[in-house]
């Protein structure tokens, strides 16, 4: 997603860091596996969600300028076009 503040590179390097170093310990469950993450790249708040609009809607209720980044947990892709989604957990 690209935010008036941040090129989408940079959004993209700070979502991914903060996925891999804080938030994907608290939402990679069982429970969880194929949902949408959605992450305020300021503030590191997230939301889960079955898709992408309704966490993030939720993070920009409480900040509507948020600059978001999503995941889909426990894959390489939120979306996959013309092919597959990889698992990253087993």
């Amino acid at each position: 997603m690209s935010h008036s503040r941040f090129s989408p590179e940079e959004v993209a390097r700070r979502g991914k860091e903060l996925y891999a170093k804080i938030i994907r310990a608290q939402v990679e469950t069982d429970e969880n596996i194929g949902k949408i993450v959605s992450i305020d790249i300021e503030t590191g708040e997230y939301a889960v969600g079955e898709d992408l609009l309704i966490p993030s809607r939720s993070l920009q209720a409480k900040h509507p300028d948020a600059a978001l980044w999503g995941e889909r947990i426990g894959f390489d892709a939120v979306y996959a076009v013309g092919g597959t989604l990889s698992e990253t957990i087993k």
